[in-house]
């Protein structure tokens, strides 16, 4: 169901509240500079592993295991920073769109992040019986059902 028009009018007036107020606050919801900063943080990353490979390939070239030591551990290092910030970058960034608002686009509003993350199943909050008993009833479940 759509927002009435005084909905919206408020919900706007709220917005810009926040962002006057808090402006750091109000970026991070909107999930902008999460992905600039992640963008950012790859691109630099891309350019210190092509460094590390130059020097890689310079410490074969010229035979010194030292400094094609160093050129891998940039690359290693540069490698890790990049995957770290492709994922983040992916995490913050997927915005669910809200029903809410369906009919309704915006410019520059917020925009709803799932930031919990959810088990496949439900966790157990008791546990009935020892270890060994959870496993003798699971090892007699995989044996009468015929199969693994």
């Amino acid at each position: 169901m759509p927002l009435s028009e005084e909905e919206l009018r408020l919900l706007e007036q709220m917005e810009r509240a926040l962002v006057e107020e808090d402006p750091k606050l109000a970026s991070t919801l909107r999930g902008t500079s999460f992905r600039r900063a992640a963008r950012r943080r790859a691109v630099i990353a891309g350019v210190c592993f092509v460094i590390g490979v130059v020097v890689l390939m310079t410490g074969a070239v010229a035979r010194i295991t030292v400094v094609g030591i160093i050129g891998f551990v940039v690359m290693l290092g540069s490698a890790t920073v990049a995957l770290a910030a492709i994922r983040g970058q992916h995490g913050h960034g997927a915005a669910a769109p809200d029903p809410r608002t369906a009919g309704h686009p915006s410019q520059g509003g917020f925009t709803v992040i799932d930031g919990g993350r959810r088990s496949r199943r439900p966790r157990r909050t008791a546990s009935h019986g020892s270890f060994m008993e959870r496993m003798e009833e699971r090892w007699r479940r995989r044996r009468e059902g015929g199969g693994w």
